[in-house]
């Protein structure tokens, strides 16, 4: 471990951000101690033993003696960049939204989560009249400014610059004004038994909040965010109305959702 991480990480304040940190390392070394942790952070053996405890929780590492190990299961713990998640899985995204689009109609209020599969519904709702949307995506609504039949609505509130996405109290205050008929929710990662979960605390919250105020709850993603967990959850899977993936959805998954009385809409991959 170099001395310019070490420094990196004494400057890293509040459990969350310790937290994904402490993934990092994991990804990147197979393993962590606990006395080490606890003296690069600057916190407790025992605050890293409840981080580490957390985490096995999650799926995400499993706690052996000193320490944890990663957990040999495929785990969204590193974020990463708008960019580089639109290069992602293009065409599956514009199938999934052209589904999404397609229930969309004349008279409907929605919410479209930040992400790039909902930007791609946002860019596909140019045609559509009389329909009100809201979202906290920048990307989401700066597609949408040449749909002229769409009201636009934006949370404001906080910009993660990561994720292109809005938070906080201001956020999630502006929802409690509306209800709607859908949210089209995207996910960093969906685990049957572990739920729908993202990289983020606050954009999870936030996101708790938007179930709150939804008829339905329509779930957006590609079949590589199944059988995955990222380190804050959003809902149990049993919530969540509809699925919108692919066909290379596992079929463990599939089954599950569709027991739990959730519909499952698969496109062509």
């Amino acid at each position: 471990m170099s001395s310019s991480d070490i420094s990196a990480d004494r400057r890293v304040t509040g459990t969350s951000e310790r937290r994904e940190h402490i993934i990092q390392r994991l990804r990147q070394h197979g393993s962590v101690q606990v006395n080490e942790l606890s003296a690069h952070f600057g916190v407790s053996t025992v605050t890293i033993r409840n981080d580490l405890a957390f985490l096995e929780k999650q799926g995400i590492a499993v706690r052996a003696y000193g320490g944890a190990l990663i957990c040999d299961g495929p785990v969204h713990g590193l974020e990463p960049s708008v960019e580089d998640k639109s290069a992602l899985n293009i065409a599956l995204k514009r199938k999934i939204a052209a589904v999404a689009v397609g229930m969309i109609q004349p008279g409907h209020r929605i919410i479209l989560d930040s992400g790039t599969t909902t930007c791609e519904i946002a860019q596909q709702l140019r045609e559509h009249k009389e329909v009100i949307a809201m979202t906290n995506g920048m990307n989401v609504g700066n597609a949408l400014l040449g749909a002229e039949g769409v009201e636009l609505l934006m949370t404001g509130g906080h910009l993660r610059r990561q994720s292109l996405s809005f938070y906080g109290d201001q956020a999630e205050q502006s929802l409690l004004n509306y209800h709607f008929d859908m949210l089209f929710l995207g996910v960093d990662a969906i685990d049957t038994e572990r739920g729908v979960s993202t990289h983020n605390e606050d954009e999870a919250r936030l996101n708790r909040r938007m179930c709150e105020v939804a008829d339905r709850i329509i779930v957006v993603t590609d079949a590589s965010k199944f059988n995955c967990s990222s380190l804050h959850k959003i809902i149990d899977t049993q919530r969540i109305d509809m699925v919108i993936t692919d066909e290379g959805i596992p079929d463990e998954s599939l089954q599950e959702l569709r027991r739990a009385g959730t519909d499952v809409v698969l496109v062509k991959a």
